[in-house]
């Protein structure tokens, strides 16, 4: 594997040419990324086929949603709950959003999608 630092995360080569801290495991961890908040965010193999599936404009796109969670644009806090991050940046002219929950100090992807502009929220970063 082919290993650099960029930013605040590691990234290895993968299988399917995903980039990002690539843990494995029994748990298939696709990729672990530290945001610039603070905290680590991670995602499985099979909940990510569960992203493709729901928006098949992401598929094959993993390495894009590293990159929004790595180097965002923007992250915007839910006004709904307070554990639940949104992070944005553009990417081919459009928007990319992925949703995170932080729990225990850690990040869980719970989707990811495009969009066409940054929903009215509590902006945290950059401050």
């Amino acid at each position: 594997m082919e290993g650099s630092t960029i930013s605040q995360y590691r990234t290895l080569t993968v299988p399917n040419t995903v980039r990002g801290h690539c843990v494995g495991g029994e748990t298939r961890t696709l990729f672990e990324v530290l945001t610039p908040v603070g905290f680590t965010v991670r995602t499985t193999v099979e909940y990510w086929s569960l992203i493709e599936t729901k928006h098949p404009k992401l598929r094959g796109r993993a390495q894009e949603i590293v990159n929004v969670l790595g180097h965002p644009d923007r992250v915007c806090q839910s006004r709904q709950d307070a554990t639940v991050y949104l992070f944005y940046r553009v990417d081919q002219s459009r928007l990319l959003c992925a949703v995170v929950k932080r729990l225990d100090g850690e990040g869980y992807l719970i989707t990811a999608y495009p969009c066409d502009k940054i929903k009215e929220r509590n902006s945290i970063w950059p401050t």
